[in-house]
């Protein structure tokens, strides 16, 4: 146990003040990532000075080594991969179509993950509404649905359900989730199709939609290149499911060479480097393939897991006296530390608490607590990763996609007023309301 003084915390404040405020304060500035990476290493250092002298530099070494390298290798892995994947669309950008690629991203989150979801159909979704004067919404629900929800079905779907998968919960239990998922994807859906039908009708530049219902009715046309790619996303899941200390018990080895303890992160950047050798440029020109998103997020999430290390441990020190008891309380308070932390350790800090509470005879126990518990961990951790742009990894990759595509999203906190706290919040307490 560590007593973590309240000074250490300070930090991961200003690196979150930070993302939230610069882009307004100082946009010329931020807008340049050698920039960004000064700022990051002027709060970083210092810090890590800190937490060393706090006594605190294993768990910092730990953070950056076993979580921040895993984390940035897969989604560096998936963007590259997944960016020499060209998929073309010759249709009008209506509501209907847009709706149809989301649908089809929710239900791929659960199969190849929400990073892997959301880099697959991110590109073709900007492509088609490319010339549409409103768009942002479409970007807003998209990172809601494929880069969080809709990943709830299996432990490949998101990072926690992983942890939790390898704590004892079945794969199979997974799917258990469905009327959760099918709910909240309704719900999403729903409200996307009516903003987007009133814009289209109401607001949306007539160059832009089809002036009659029979151009409407052209079809749609899909054509696909650097279709090895889809050989190396396979390759990538398969990495992510069975090369791990579950399976390969000799990678957490105590006295393990590096190269079996970092096994799985060399084969996801071997198959970044294969894809990137046997991947023709045309592609990832016709892709608008560029380097500054990935750079972006490598950057800004080293400050983030270095300013995160000790508020994750105050996490862990305080979660069972925070009182939290019942299937709601561990779902809005998973949920709200989710929004901001890493979801995936603060979903095995709940699971501990939980684990920790006294049960009654007779509890139905998966993972070793009780499922209505597991049920409410999962799905807070998961669910709410969609509050902030740092809620989940692969919405800050799809923020930064976006706007190097020239799209002017949300700041940091535009985010959250704008949209998280009045769609996705009211939803979520629905499916409190309505499951726990």
């Amino acid at each position: 146990m560590y007593n973590i003084e309240p000074y250490l915390l300070i930090p991961f404040a200003v690196m979150l003040l930070s993302i939230a405020l610069m882009p307004l304060i100082a946009p010329r500035f931020w807008g340049k990532n050698i920039n960004k990476l000064i700022f990051v290493l002027v709060i970083s250092i210092p810090t890590a000075i800190i937490l060393n002298r706090a006594g605190l530099g294993e768990n910092l070494k730990h953070q950056m080594l076993y979580d921040y390298i895993p984390f940035i290798a897969l989604l560096a892995a998936l963007y590259v991969v997944t960016g020499g994947i060209r998929i073309s669309y010759s249709t009008t950008p209506r509501p209907t179509v847009n709706a149809a690629i989301m649908f089809i991203g929710y239900g791929l989150a659960s199969i190849v993950g929400t990073t892997g979801a959301s880099m697959l159909l991110i590109r073709p979704l900007l492509e088609i509404n490319r010339d549409r004067s409103y768009k942002i919404h479409t970007i807003l629900f998209f990172i809601a649905m494929v880069a969080n929800c809709g990943g709830v079905l299996t432990p490949l779907g998101d990072p926690p359900l992983f942890l939790l998968y390898l704590r004892g919960a079945e794969f199979s239990w997974f799917q258990t989730l469905f009327p959760q998922w099918a709910f909240v994807g309704s719900v999403l859906l729903a409200i996307y199709m009516v903003i987007d039908t009133y814009i289209w009708k109401r607001k949306e530049v007539i160059g832009v939609r089809p002036r009659s219902e029979s151009e409407s009715d052209e079809p749609i046309r899909i054509s696909f290149s650097g279709t090895v790619n889809l050989f190396y996303l396979s390759a990538i899941l398969l990495a992510v499911a069975f090369i791990n200390p579950a399976e390969i018990p000799a990678m957490a080895a105590e006295g393990a060479p590096w190269y079996m303890t970092f096994l799985r992160e060399i084969v996801l950047v071997v198959i970044l480097l294969l894809s990137i050798i046997s991947t023709r440029r045309r592609v990832r020109h016709e892709n608008h393939f560029s380097w500054e998103p990935i750079t972006e997020v490598a950057i800004l999430f080293i400050g983030i897991f270095v300013t995160m290390t000790p508020a994750l441990l105050f996490l862990n020190e305080n979660a069972a006296s925070l009182g939290i008891s019942t299937p709601s309380q561990f779902f809005f308070f998973s949920g709200a530390l989710s929004s901001f932390l890493d979801n995936a350790p603060t979903a095995v800090a709940f699971h501990t608490v939980a684990a920790g509470l006294p049960m009654a005879e007779g509890t139905t126990l998966v993972a070793g607590i009780p499922v209505q518990m597991l049920t409410a961990i999962a799905l807070g951790s998961v669910l709410f990763g969609a509050m902030t742009y740092i809620g989940n990894g692969p919405n800050f990759m799809v923020k930064a996609v976006a706007e190097n595509d020239g799209v002017r999203m949300p700041s940091f906190f535009g985010y959250i007023f704008k949209f998280s706290l009045i769609i996705l919040l009211p939803t979520y307490i629905l499916v409190a309301l309505i499951f726990f």
